[in-house]
């Protein structure tokens, strides 16, 4: 398997001098539940680094109305009414769904059945917007992820699971098959993440414990569909894992272990800019 080389970054779209912000790349982040408020607003400062718009929606009432409240000083989007979302998935170059989208009842394994009203609304939700705009380029996360089928998933759509899961949805077969037979990319987060397409495989092995902490994942997510929407999904997916994962490592040089999702968030653009240079 190879492993995650530099020279990879000099394939990323780049911006040129008399670009509009339109044309910078457009995305739409979906999630949020009345319980994980802050994931998608992680997902979202990662994003609106990168791109020239971010629209962000959630069916929870709530966090629209956080979003609205922190928007003017802290984040860089539009907020879109739920009953709009989807004119908003058909002008975004890529869309992120899933970040703090309820499981179940309980996180518990085993725990939550599809009676549950937060286990139904994130698995309808993902469902129909999955089948219906299978032809945009997708990034699925966290709550989406978890209550995936298989036969929803989009051609060449990125799948960021943990180790559990992963295997929640692929049991115990190998990466790069699961990418093949399902066509999509598949980064698997584990110390030394691996991400696969259909026809290769990456390993990428910086990083550090201080990643295990809750909302880094949800920033690599926000990372991942702003580089996906003008860039390859394997190329994305790839170059956004080893940012992180970079970020990550400077963040260990200065405090250890001790820093969290927000401090990976705020320090990716400066880490980024300097491995373009």
């Amino acid at each position: 398997m190879k492993v995650f080389n530099n020279n990879l970054l000099r394939d990323l779209y780049r911006p040129v001098d008399s670009i509009s912000k339109g044309e910078n790349g457009q995305v739409t982040i979906i999630g949020g539940s009345s319980l994980f408020h802050g994931a998608p607003l992680l997902s979202l400062k990662a994003a609106s680094r990168i791109v020239g718009m971010v629209y962000f929606s959630s069916p929870e009432k709530s966090v629209g109305e956080v979003a609205s409240k922190l928007k003017s000083s802290l984040l860089s989007f539009i907020w879109v009414p739920w009953e709009e979302v989807e004119e908003y998935i058909k002008k975004s170059d890529s869309v992120l769904i899933g970040p703090g989208f309820m499981r179940y009842r309980s996180e518990k394994d085993g725990e939550g059945s599809p009676n549950d009203s937060s286990y139904a609304e994130t698995e309808q939700i993902t469902k129909n917007l999955l089948i219906k705009y299978k032809d945009k380029k997708w990034v699925i996360d966290a709550g989406s992820l978890q209550l995936l089928k298989k036969e929803w998933i989009p051609k060449n759509a990125i799948l960021t699971p943990n180790t559990k899961e992963y295997k929640m949805l692929f049991g115990e077969k190998e990466i790069s098959e699961a990418a093949k037979e399902n066509d999509c990319i598949i980064v698997h987060k584990t110390a030394k993440a691996v991400v696969c397409s259909p026809k290769k495989c990456i390993e990428i092995g910086n990083g550090n414990k201080g990643l295990i902490k809750g909302g880094t994942g949800d920033t690599q997510a926000g990372l991942t569909v702003a580089l996906l929407a003008k860039n390859d999904p394997f190329l994305a997916a790839s170059v956004a894992t080893y940012i992180v994962k970079k970020t990550a490592d400077k963040l260990y040089e200065k405090k250890g272990t001790f820093y969290n999702a927000d401090d990976l968030a705020d320090s990716i653009p400066e880490v980024f800019n300097s491995l373009l240079k």
